[in-house]
């Protein structure tokens, strides 16, 4: 049976969206540490109109990272589907790997996001806060449900409050597994 055409957010002000987005739930992966947390994404709006991308995690207290940049899949469209690129390896940008980011819901006050690929393999939950109230998790638990995503899946990120610093955290040399864990390679 095939799967219904996902609806995204149309009109997306990626200026408002900028900033630090904290996961509050997300499908896991096998490649991703299953004891990180703190897992964040911190956006910025270059002035070409692409975006940098940094994703962060924390696992037995290292910091793991890449780097990466987004842009928007069809510039013609008013549609929020990004397309982000992360180079292999991060520290020898060699291999391009390139992955769908679609923007299904966002609040009027953009304080939180649901985020999927056409796949329906990876689902992420994105908040300006550590924390997202529950009534408004459910809402956007139901949402993916809505869009044919098997919610069954969807594991909540542990996050600290205050949450870590980047600067001054000791790195995670490995990193690899960002790539790995966003795009199902």
């Amino acid at each position: 049976m095939a799967k219904k055409e996902m609806k995204v957010v149309k009109g997306l002000d990626l200026q408002k969206y900028m900033g630090r987005w904290y996961e509050i739930a997300s499908f896991p992966s096998r490649f991703q540490p299953k004891n990180g947390i703190n897992t964040r994404a911190t956006y910025t709006l270059r002035e070409d109109g692409t975006v940098h991308v940094l994703n962060e995690t924390f696992t037995d207290g290292k910091r793991g990272h890449i780097e990466g940049t987004a842009y928007k899949a069809d510039p013609s469209s008013d549609e929020a589907k990004l397309k982000v690129k992360f180079y292999l390896p991060p520290f020898l940008p060699i291999i391009p790997i390139v992955g769908d980011y679609w923007v299904l819901f966002i609040d009027d006050d953009y304080q939180y996001a649901l985020i999927g690929q056409p796949s329906r393999n990876y689902l992420w939950i994105l908040c300006r806060q550590t924390h997202l109230d529950e009534e408004i998790y459910n809402q956007l638990i139901q949402r993916a449900k809505d869009e044919d995503y098997d919610v069954s899946k969807l594991r909540k990120t542990p996050q600290t409050d205050p949450p870590p610093e980047s600067e001054g955290s000791q790195d995670d040399t490995k990193g690899i597994w960002w790539i790995k864990s966003i795009f199902g390679k």
